[in-house]
């Protein structure tokens, strides 16, 4: 079907750029609905005018020979630019001010493995190396370019702390205003992050769902004009981001695919990114097409996809969030359903952890392989032991589990059974006392 240009003030921004002519992301050409296939032009607009499915990026990928774009990538910086011939950003990105995340470690977690009786190899793929200290310095990093490339004024986002730091780090990096919107009880330290870096932070009453919903509201509101919500109207550009996960993590194996991948689910769009990163990693030949299987990682306490794909429904059923992990408390995943056809069609499956379970996990990762991992970091973490328990998950194969976030933005999690091991007045005879000299 022919590219075709939507008008719709409920789903798009009235910006300089719209009448501007050709707008400069790269190697997208288009947004391509997820349902339908309709194609519309580039714009800041998220939902198909025909049927109301989602929209994503489509591209002209680069008709390289594998090894000539290998040799590409590797030229490129240290960062998610990199890749930039596969993202909808302009050739120049690299040069924008923008606060570069991206080709974190990739840990190959031996102590972990022996813990979970983990033969084929295990990995920890650690975010929280970004300049936020989560992931999603990734796929604000993308949206800040589809905000220059549309004219908007002012970066915005509905979050659960972790999206709302990193927006207001890439906004004052890239000289726009920001304002962002959280549930009013987040944990404090992703609050003091999400404030420090100068734009306005407004609590909303009520938990995630809640919160977008007002954002949804701002949009279609001439309060909203030159707003750029980087999951909302920029969502199609902003979810791009995160497929740097799945080209990092096959370049720094050698250019192979995972065996298995535990990933943590939220709104579901990073598992279904890092599905459509690897396939397309496949179709470039820059890796060998064999079968993976990804898992989706819920908290108990806010799990509607796992309960979904346990009931073996394709139908997602919104939840009221109650868990630790707050950075996944969203009760009504968009891309739930898509996490569960993934989860299908792959051979994995979707599992959740309780609070106890995901402190114990934060632990026991920490305590294996010095990764101090957020709550979310601690579900993926337990979901993995589950699931080797219950054999869905086999240990013979490369596996890959994410962590997405830094500890020290979730210590209420762990601090009230964590602390000193004695305290002991300053003499020899108290340390041996104590029993700790050995």
């Amino acid at each position: 079907m022919a590219v075709q240009t939507v008008h719709n003030s409920d789903n798009s921004a009235d910006t300089a750029a719209s009448d501007a002519g050709t707008v400069d992301l790269g190697p997208a050409a288009a947004l391509s609905c997820r349902e339908c296939g309709e194609r519309f032009e580039l714009g800041p607009i998220f939902a198909c005018q025909s049927c109301f499915g989602p929209l994503e990026v489509a591209y002209d990928l680069p008709t390289d020979a594998p090894d000539e774009l290998k040799k590409r990538i590797a030229a490129g910086p240290d960062n998610i630019w990199r890749y930039a011939p596969l993202l909808p950003v302009p050739a120049d990105v690299a040069s924008k001010p923008n606060i570069n995340p991206g080709f974190t470690k990739l840990v190959k977690a031996d102590n972990l493995a022996r813990e979970l009786g983990v033969t084929g190899g295990l990995y920890v793929k650690d975010d929280s190396g970004n300049p936020t200290h989560s992931f999603k310095d990734r796929v604000v990093a993308i949206a800040v370019e589809a905000a220059r490339a549309f004219g908007f004024t002012t970066l915005s986002c509905s979050s659960t702390g972790n999206l709302a730091g990193a927006v207001g780090a890439a906004a004052a990096r890239a000289g726009f205003r920001s304002c962002v919107f959280i549930p009013h009880d987040l944990e404090q330290g992703k609050v003091v992050m999400a404030a420090i870096y100068g734009g306005e932070l407004v609590g909303i009453e009520g938990n995630y769902d809640d919160v977008n919903r007002f954002c949804s509201e701002l949009i279609g509101d001439p309060l909203g004009e030159g707003w750029g919500f980087v999951n909302v109207n920029l969502r199609p550009y902003y979810g791009e981001g995160s497929k740097t996960l799945a080209y990092e993590i096959c370049e720094q194996l050698g250019w192979e695919l995972p065996d298995q991948l535990v990933i943590p689910v939220a709104s579901g769009s990073q598992l279904t990114k890092i599905d459509k990163g690897l396939k397309e990693l496949i179709k470039l030949g820059l890796v060998e097409d064999k079968p993976y299987k990804i898992f989706g990682a819920q908290a108990e306490g806010c799990s509607p996809v796992s309960v979904a794909f346990k009931a073996g429904h394709d139908v997602v059923r919104p939840q009221k969030p109650d868990t630790i992990a707050k950075s996944l408390a969203i009760g009504n995943p968009a891309d739930g359903p898509y996490v569960l056809d993934i989860a299908r069609r792959t051979g994995g499956a979707v599992e959740d952890v309780n609070d106890e379970q995901i402190v114990d996990a934060i632990k026991l990762l920490a305590r294996t392989e010095g990764i101090f991992a957020e709550t979310a970091g601690g579900v993926t973490v337990g979901v993995t032991r589950k699931l080797i328990e219950t054999g869905l998950l086999d240990p013979a194969l490369t596996t890959v589990v994410l962590n997405t976030g830094d500890g020290l933005k979730t210590l209420d999690a762990v601090a009230p059974t964590t602390g000193p091991t004695a305290t002991i007045p300053p003499s020899l005879d108290a340390f041996r006392a104590a029993g700790l000299a050995r």
